[in-house]
Order: C-alpha cells, then structure tokens, then sequence
C-alpha cells in the first residue's frame, strides 16, 4: 500500500484537502484525482513544458513537482485562469492569429504568456522568444504565438496610460 500525505492546498481559490500518494506528481493529481486536465503531460522530464502550472504566483513544471510539496500553497490551473478571465485576451489573441493547431502545447504556453505579460510588460519580441523557449510547440512554428503575445502586452500597455 503507498503512502498518503494529508495535503491542503488553495487549487483555483478554493481549499482542498486530501490524502495523496507520497510520490504523485503534481500534474498527475490535478488531471486524475481532480479532473483538471487541462495542464498535459508530454515529456515528463520538465523539458516540453506541457505542463506549466503556477504555484504560488510562479510557474513550475506540474511533472516535476511532487502535489504534497503543494501542501499549505496556492496552485493555479489553466482552466482557474480561464475561468476567472485572466487569459481572456491571451485566448482571443492566439485564437486571432491562429497561434494554436493541435492545442497539446497551448495550456502551458498560456501560462507562460500570462507569466511573462504580468511581469514584464515591456517585453521585446525577444524576450517573448526567451520566455516562451522552455515551452515546445511542434505546429506553430512560434511566429503567431509571438505576435498574439507581441499583441496583447502592446494592449495591456495602452490600457495602463
């Protein structure tokens, strides 16, 4: 029988406890236990970044990182800031410039987005690039999904003056 950690997190706002496998990762937690499978899972070595969540206001690779060690934090799924609007001008951005195909790579490379236009509203197209490099996307090209990003922290700038 394995071993279970009573682990409460905040998951989307809400508090959820509950008894977890010692050596479930993250992602896997969300996707199985709590029907989030928004966040994929592609290498699960950290490399492809299909499963970027954000734990605690930064994001981390959900393969890489165990659910208890989430114990007593505030985890943010793809469908929280889908539904809280957050993504709202991300989502219709890369829908604009077709900057999804086959959508594997699109949660992650939406909270990578939404990582880098909150903290770094003055990004370049190359510090777009940098940002979104850790995130691997086998359809694009990445040309859209820069523009839709370029996009979007153009607008958000204009609507801060």
């Amino acid at each position: 029988m394995e071993h279970t950690i009573q682990t409460t997190m905040t998951l989307n706002g809400v508090a959820v406890t509950r008894p977890i496998p010692a050596r479930q990762h993250l992602v896997d937690f969300l996707r199985e236990e709590m029907g989030l499978t928004g966040s994929h899972v592609g290498c699960e070595h950290g490399v492809c970044g299909a499963c970027t969540l954000r734990v605690d206001g930064r994001i981390v690779r959900g393969c890489l990182m165990l659910a208890v060690q989430a114990n007593g934090r505030k985890v943010d799924t793809i469908e929280g800031l889908s539904d809280s609007g957050e993504l709202a001008d991300l989502q219709r951005a890369f829908h604009e410039h077709n900057a999804l195909q086959c959508g594997f790579c699109t949660p992650g490379m939406l909270m990578a987005a939404q990582d880098l236009v909150a903290s770094r509203p003055q990004a370049t197209r190359d510090e777009i690039r940098d940002h979104l490099s850790g995130n691997y996307c086998r359809c694009t090209g990445y040309h859209a999904i820069v523009d839709a990003v370029e996009e979007v922290l153009i607008s958000r700038r204009g609507a801060r003056k």
